[in-house]
């Protein structure tokens, strides 16, 4: 039976789009929801090492709904680039402009035959005089994905193709509301040709942020709702609110409360159970996923800075119980002159078993000499070195050999090294 998690459908669609245009129209601006700006960008990481057992390039991490502590920590290889242009202007003002991305991701240090793909491809309309001069956007792209970076967790990620309104002034804040159809694929019988089944969905997102609560202090709020194609298939919902606090010893504080349920919970959705996009939509309500963070960086001198993170979630489910992962990490970083620094990162996280079997727990400690654009923390490119070391215990040993991109090099080992080199650039 589909769960009646919420009943908000594409039926209340026109009726809440309504809502959006009016308040458009009464005197709200709307602004650009994603960083795209004119010219070509992009991001790419790479590299290259080995491990102490004299193997491939190897990583430490838990796996399953944990992720992993990533300076010196990376097997992967990965590259976005692209393209943003304003492809024509009417002669009212109004600007029409496209943004058109590719992407490849390998596991493996080498890209070799990654397969390329689409990752943005949208149009936006800018400065629309019925939208009070607003914008509105069709097409696939990034969408609301913030990130604690030296975990790579986008806490929160509403990527996907639809459509919608971003950032209308609405009291002290900004509105945004947008419609994707994610996981839009059918299960066809090969003899009859009929749909056996789907696992797409109609997600909605609506997005308040920017409300002022304090002194260099705002609260943003984002809600999922997600409406099931399939027969027999469920609903779900998530409910996110984070404060982020400017001015930190020269950076910035976010501490986010999370929530959701079934599908809403991410598990099982194209990409590293984000919050905020489609899960498996086979998740009924008795799954959820409860996560509290905080995510600071600072930058208190010219030379020093670091990224600090303290994380706990909670997956629940009447098949898998209750697990809880934790998570404990700092990155300090010192700039001996402008383009060379030291980098250290430690991190340390325990899983608890849904089974009520023990705790896996790993540590994870690397030491990287860098090459940078500049003495800030968020300088890139960096050309890095390192060095890094991992213990866990005899619990996770199973799970620190199956999330290894190399595979269970380490055996039965509780400990073990790796070194190499990493590239992290952004333009």
């Amino acid at each position: 039976m589909r769960t009646n998690v919420l009943k908000l459908s594409l039926k209340k669609l026109p009726a809440l789009l309504g809502v959006v245009f009016g308040l458009a129209l009464s005197g709200g601006i709307a602004q650009a929801g994603d960083t795209d700006t004119e010219g070509f960008h992009g991001y790419l990481r790479a590299g290259a090492g080995a491990s102490s057992t004299h193997g491939p390039q190897s990583c430490f991490g838990l796996g399953g709904n944990t992720m992993s502590y990533r300076l010196g920590n990376e097997c992967d290889s990965f590259t976005e680039f692209g393209y943003t242009k304003e492809m024509i202007k009417s002669e009212n003002g109004v600007s029409f402009v496209g943004t058109l991305w590719v992407d490849a991701y390998n596991g493996s240090s080498d890209f070799g035959s990654a397969k390329t793909g689409i990752s943005k491809a949208y149009v936006e309309a800018k400065g629309l005089d019925f939208l009070n001069g607003g914008i509105a956007w069709i097409g696939k792209r990034h969408y609301l994905r913030p990130d604690i970076h030296m975990l790579d967790l986008q806490y929160i990620n509403l990527n996907g193709t639809g459509g919608g309104l971003d950032k209308i002034g609405v009291g002290a804040g900004k509105l945004s509301y947008a419609i994707f159809k994610d996981n839009d694929t059918n299960n066809i019988d090969p003899a009859t040709g009929r749909v056996l089944s789907t696992k797409a969905a109609i997600r909605q997102n609506l997005v308040y942020e920017g409300l002022p609560v304090n002194a260099g202090g705002t609260l943003d709020a984002a809600a999922t709702i997600i409406s099931a194609q399939g027969k027999n298939n469920n609903n779900g919902w998530q409910l996110s609110v984070f404060h982020r606090q400017d001015k930190v010893f020269g950076g910035s504080n976010t501490v986010g409360v999370q929530y959701g349920v079934g599908p809403g919970t991410g598990v099982g959705g194209p990409c590293c159970d984000r919050m905020g996009s489609s899960g498996s939509t086979l998740l009924g309500s008795d799954v959820t996923r409860t996560r509290i963070f905080d995510s600071l960086w600072v930058q208190p001198t010219p030379e020093l800075s670091m990224e600090f993170v303290a994380l706990v979630q909670k997956d629940k489910s009447d098949k898998n119980g209750s697990s809880t992962w934790t998570t404990l990490g700092i990155r300090p970083v010192y700039a001996v002159t402008t383009n060379f620094k030291l980098q250290m990162e430690i991190g340390t996280s325990k899983v608890t078993a849904g089974n009520g079997g023990p705790d896996l727990r790993l540590t994870k400690i690397t030491f990287a000499p860098t090459i940078t654009a500049g003495k800030g923390y968020w300088s890139r490119p960096e050309l890095r070195t390192y060095v890094t070391y991992g213990k866990w215990n005899d619990a996770a040993t199973a799970a620190v050999n199956s999330s290894n991109n190399s595979g269970p090099v380490y055996g039965t080992n509780t400990s073990g090294a790796s070194a190499g080199i990493q590239l992290e650039a952004w333009f």
